[in-house]
């Protein structure tokens, strides 16, 4: 993926003096005061921003914030929050902007907050008259929301299309680097993990890395499915029976190719979904009709960790069991160590998994740790992600 990259520019000394337009991943989740409770994409965005400053740049971000209604703005809606802890990181003001399509005042060295991007109409559906609107704000284009790219929008895509320069921040760049080296230039063995509640929403990925990786490990729901196909019983669990000619299909590709789908051997079980279940270890083998597997059991956890530890690339989509239940944590506690003493080059990527990560303190020992949500699903489904595939076009045009 051949992209410009905005740090070049900046080394380049092309920057200096140019009012630079960065479309930055700033939504974050708040509580019902309106008070950010995590701040990771926040801090995330911060050298890209600190880079133009540094290169004498005039600077612009924008981003979403929430689902906001195109055309009608609401107080909740408002980047203000954002902008406040964005000047505590940046150790100077940033003012915030609204109504700032038709033109932006800025004095030299000054960065401003543009408001909530979604909320301009033709944002969602990527409006022509709105991006080159956009475009003629700035002399330089920067994405360095990965966590958008798989989506054309007016501020991931239109904007591209239409400004003098269209470039990657250094996250955005960051991205297709560990992306590159983990799926299309793999130290093997290629190992993968993905968990989640359902096989249905992960589908096309498992299709789509069983013909890539040596061993693929399923989790959640996903592993109960995955279970009923090699003809264990669940008991009650979460599942999707309708599924089961798709999962042996996986199964059938990788076994064909000399890899595996390792199938737990033991599970840990309750009969209740609740924190203070009582948790029951079992053989795979034995699991009772009233059961419900909540998480990989500890022979399980301790082989694929002796596996994980072996791997030359590991990629890591979701937690194996409920790891917010202290008793049904153990197999993705154990799954998260493997990863941090692997000598793997590793990547992570989903909500949840950012979660577990910040949960058992791995932050330092995972090479890579994706913000995008979405957009790391998609790329691991082997989509090329709008927002690259038009920063690609622009740099062949250069």
């Amino acid at each position: 993926m051949n992209v410009i990259r905005f740090s070049d520019l900046c080394q380049q000394g092309k920057v200096q003096g140019q009012r630079v337009f960065i479309r930055a991943d700033l939504n974050v989740p708040q509580n019902d005061a309106g008070d950010i409770t995590e701040d990771t994409r926040i801090r995330a965005s911060v050298p890209c921003i600190q880079m133009a400053l540094d290169a004498g740049a005039t600077v612009m971000v924008t981003s979403h914030l929430g689902r906001p209604t195109e055309g009608d703005f609401k107080p909740e809606d408002s980047l203000a929050p954002v902008a406040k802890r964005l000047a505590q990181l940046l150790g100077r003001d940033v003012a915030l902007k609204s109504n700032w399509v038709e033109g932006v005042d800025l004095a030299p060295g000054q960065v401003v907050l543009l408001e909530n991007c979604r909320v301009n109409k033709g944002e969602k559906k990527n409006s022509p008259e709105l991006a080159k609107k956009m475009a003629a704000l700035c002399d330089i284009f920067v994405n360095d929301a990965f966590g958008t790219a798989h989506r054309a929008e007016g501020t991931t895509y239109g904007i591209a299309e239409y400004a003098k320069v269209a470039c990657a921040g250094p996250l955005l760049a960051a991205e297709i680097d560990a992306i590159t080296k983990a799926l299309a230039q793999p130290a093997r063995p290629l190992s993968a993990i993905v968990a989640g509640s359902k096989v249905s929403t992960k589908l096309t990925i498992l299709k789509s890395l069983a013909d890539k990786v040596d061993q693929l490990i399923v989790g959640g729901g996903i592993a109960n499915t995955f279970m009923l196909a090699a003809g264990l019983k669940i008991g009650k669990s979460l599942a999707e029976p309708d599924l089961l000619a798709e999962a042996k299909a996986v199964i059938e590709i990788m076994k064909a190719r000399g890899a595996e789908v390792p199938i737990p051997t033991d599970v840990v079980t309750a009969k209740t979904f609740s924190a203070d279940a009582v948790a029951t270890v079992k053989k795979a083998t034995e699991v009772a009709d009233d059961d419900l597997i909540l998480d990989i059991g500890p022979e399980t956890a301790a082989k694929l960790a002796t596996q994980l530890k072996a791997a030359g690339t590991i990629v890591w989509n979701g937690p194996v069991g409920v790891f917010e239940f202290a008793a049904f944590e153990n197999g993705t506690r154990v799954i998260a160590r493997a990863i941090a003493e692997s000598k793997a080059f590793s990547i992570a990527g989903g909500g949840d998994t950012l979660a577990a990560i910040a949960k058992y303190g791995i932050e330092k020992q995972v090479d890579y740790i994706s913000t995008g949500g979405g957009a790391f699903l998609e790329i691991l489904e082997g989509k090329t992600l709008p927002a690259i595939a038009i920063l690609t076009q622009r740099a062949q045009s250069v």
